[in-house]
Formats: structure tokens, C-alpha cells, sequence
């Protein structure tokens, strides 16, 4: 796959402090070798893994921060692995955090969590050769739902002493942003009634979104492709920079598997998404 995988980089592995750190410098990427997570929050504990490029000396790297997909009900950060070597090969910093899902966590309270895990990136960016004014959020499924939340609606950042207007970008893979599904017999658990009117981004918009780069597969039948389209177009109502892909054949898990290494060096999903990361400066 040429010498961007030959690059070296590490899976940095923390205990519960930046001191605890047990940084492995591999060729490539050791499957075998196991994160052990760095805290990032007390209560509930909250751990998230830090995938990062050989330090150089450098903090001008973008940080991206990745929320797995499950429905808001399954998942965990390791299954972010693929995603955050990509990154790293990538000479990016990725973080993928654990956040709160069904039983234990409904709406609102993973954003919150959500946006702990951004303001953490944020405080230790420069401790892994990041950019803290490079933020982005990234998230595939129920996890880029969770992204373009912490991106639009401001109330989940602002309760961490961030705002929008600090993120650099947003990437969603196959992201149900304009409607809640209605087949899961969960959705009315996770989602209460008294609270939907808040639980999707397309209200929340008003022209200060950062930049975003909408993804999905045409032939997704988990989540309509729509949403990806009304989105769009409502981000562009308020003048605010989307990029909307569309992949002929690709299905909702496509977009994810797009990141393994035996798919990486050839997807387009890879390509576009790391060209938009490339490009996203700082702006606050």
C-alpha cells in the first residue's frame, strides 16, 4: 500500500492520566496490542483511546474525534480501530471515546458525554502533536447523528466551556439526521417524546456550523440516504460549507469497512474523507 503504511505511528494506550501513558512505536499497526483507555470523565467513567503519528515536535495536526455507530444501544470505542489507524497513517490524531448507550444512557445525556470527550481533545490536543483548534467530530450511524448534534446545537458544547463555532469540521458516514428510526422498538426509550423536537439537527442549524462532509452509500437501506440530502440542503439554506458524497453500491456498513486495511488504500470514502480533514483550518 506504498509508504504511507509503512509510516510508523502509535495506538497510545493511558491509563487514567497523560503520566500513565505507554506509548508503542510499532511499523504499521499491532492488532494484538490493546488499548487500556485514558479516563475522561469521573462520573459516569468515560474512556477514550488516542490513535496518533509518531511525535515529531509537532500540535498543528488535525484531531478528530470518532463516535462509533449501534443504534445508540451497542458499540464501543475499540470498534473505531480501523477508523482511527486510517487517521493516523493519515498523520492525523484520532480519538475514539466510549459514550453512553441504551439502557444505561438516553437522549441527552450521550451528547453529553459526547461533548466531554470534544472538550478533552481540546485540553490534551498538543499532548498527542494536535492542532486543539483543529477539532473535528466524526461519526458513522448513530454516531454521526451524535456528531452533527454536538455540531449544530450548541447547548452540549457550551455546558463544557466550547462552543460550535471552536470545531474545524464534521464528517458523518451514513447518518440519520432528519428522522429518528421507527422500526427499533427502543427509539421510544431513547428518544422520549417530550424531548424530539430537540433530538435531531436540522432546528439547530443557523449559519455558524462548521464545515461538514456528509457521506453515505446510495444503496443504504439501514438509513435512507435522504438524510444525508436534507441535511445538506438545509445547511446550505444558511450558507454553510457542505460537501454531500454519494457511493453507487455501497450499503450503511460499507462505510465503515471502506476503513480496513485491506480496503483503505483504494476506497474513495477514505480518500474523500481525508482530503476534507486536510483541509479543515482552525476558526476559533
Amino acid at each position: 500500500m506504498g509508504s504511507m503504511t509503512r509510516r510508523k505511528f502509535t495506538l497510545l494506550a493511558v491509563g487514567t492520566g497523560v503520566a500513565a501513558v505507554a506509548a508503542k512505536f510499532a511499523r504499521g499497526y499491532d492488532r494484538e496490542r490493546q488499548a487500556n483507555g485514558v479516563t475522561y470523565r469521573e462520573s459516569p467513567s468515560k474512556k477514550l483511546d488516542v490513535y496518533a503519528p509518531d511525535p515529531d515536535g509537532r500540535a498543528d495536526r488535525p484531531v478528530i474525534v470518532y463516535f462509533f455507530g449501534g443504534a445508540w444501544q451497542s458499540g464501543a470505542r475499540t470498534t473505531g480501530r480501523d477508523i482511527g489507524e486510517t487517521l493516523a497513517l493519515h498523520d492525523m490524531v484520532a480519538i475514539t471515546p466510549d459514550y453512553g448507550i441504551y439502557p444505561k444512557s438516553v437522549f441527552p445525556g450521550f451528547l453529553d458525554d459526547a461533548a466531554a470527550a470534544v472538550r478533552w481533545a481540546r485540553d490534551h490536543a498538543k499532548e498527542y502533536g494536535g492542532d486543539p483548534q483543529r477539532i473535528i467530530v466524526m461519526g458513522h450511524s448513530s454516531g454521526a447523528h451524535v456528531a452533527s448534534m454536538i455540531a449544530t446545537d450548541s447547548r452540549y458544547l457550551e455546558a463544557h466551556g466550547m462552543s460550535k463555532a471552536q470545531l474545524a469540521g464534521m464528517v458523518g458516514l451514513a447518518g440519520p439526521y432528519a428522522a429518528i428510526p421507527t422500526t427499533d422498538p427502543h427509539m421510544d426509550e431513547i428518544f422520549p417524546a417530550a424531548l424530539r423536537s430537540r433530538a435531531l439537527p436540522l432546528p439547530f442549524v443557523n449559519g455558524d456550523e462548521p464545515p461538514m462532509l456528509l457521506a453515505a452509500g446510495a444503496a443504504d437501506s439501514d438509513v435512507n440516504p435522504r438524510n444525508s440530502d436534507e441535511f445538506a440542503d438545509a445547511l446550505r439554506a444558511r450558507h454553510d460549507r457542505v460537501e454531500l458524497k454519494k457511493y453507487p453500491g455501497l450499503g450503511h456498513d460499507s462505510m465503515v469497512l471502506a476503513f480496513r486495511s485491506s480496503e483503505r488504500a483504494s476506497s474513495p470514502v477514505v480518500s474523500d474523507v481525508t482530503a476534507f480533514i486536510a483541509g479543515c483550518q482552525r476558526r476559533a
